[in-house]
């Protein structure tokens, strides 16, 4: 009698239901990646599409998609998508006296090359190359600039062409909002002084040269 007693009690033990998963098969939300305090504003902004690229230098390069062509009897089209060729690479920078190890795409690193080094991929002033900087670019860029040999760089720079040397980035900052509130005040100054009076309500100056 006690292997019939057992066999029933394993049986009421099975469930039909699926076990819950302790994990999740969802791709996590990726977040906009964020400047510190010290570092002024990205002109751009972070990456509303693909925002893994703001992870590394990936020379303005995103995911593309297209239709890869079968070769049978078909010749069917199915959608698939084309990822940019990023690696892992040790950069040296002459300013920071080290190797950067950063995640860069194959375009990125012919530019590299093609600049003669990472700072000066970095320091380049057009318009098109700081937007392929994206966040991760800028911030890098914001440390190679604050170091002793770029700042000796721009000193002699500024020597050369006879202008005097910019204002603290702090001490900038005070003088816009000054200057900015300085404006409000005038134009809310001007704003009183236009402003009609309401019908019936005597002006007080006049009524006492009345008198």
């Amino acid at each position: 009698m006690a292997t019939p007693f057992s066999l029933s009690a394993a049986f009421r033990g099975l469930t039909l239901t699926a076990p819950k998963r302790s994990f999740s098969t969802s791709f996590a939300h990726q977040s906009n990646k964020k400047l510190p305090e010290h570092i002024p504003a990205y002109p751009h902004g972070p990456r509303q599409w693909y925002k893994q690229a703001d992870t590394g230098l990936y020379g303005g390069k995103m995911i593309r998609f297209g239709n890869k062509i079968s070769d049978g009897r078909n010749k069917g089209k199915t959608r698939r998508s084309f990822k940019p060729n990023v690696r892992r690479q040790k950069v040296w920078s002459e300013a920071l006296g080290e190797h950067v190890r950063i995640k860069v795409t194959r375009e990125a690193m012919r530019t590299i090359y093609k600049e003669g080094g990472l700072d000066n991929y970095l320091l380049s002033d057009k318009n098109a190359r700081i937007k392929d900087l994206g966040m991760f670019g800028w911030e890098l860029r914001y440390k190679v600039m604050q170091t002793p040999a770029i700042q000796e760089k721009f000193r002699e720079m500024r020597k050369r062409l006879h202008l005097e040397d910019p204002m603290p980035f702090e001490e900038w900052i005070k003088t816009k909002e000054a200057e900015i509130q300085a404006k409000v005040e005038e134009r809310l100054n001007i704003e009183s002084i236009t402003k009609p009076r309401p019908k019936g309500k005597a002006d007080p100056q006049r009524a006492e040269s009345a008198f």
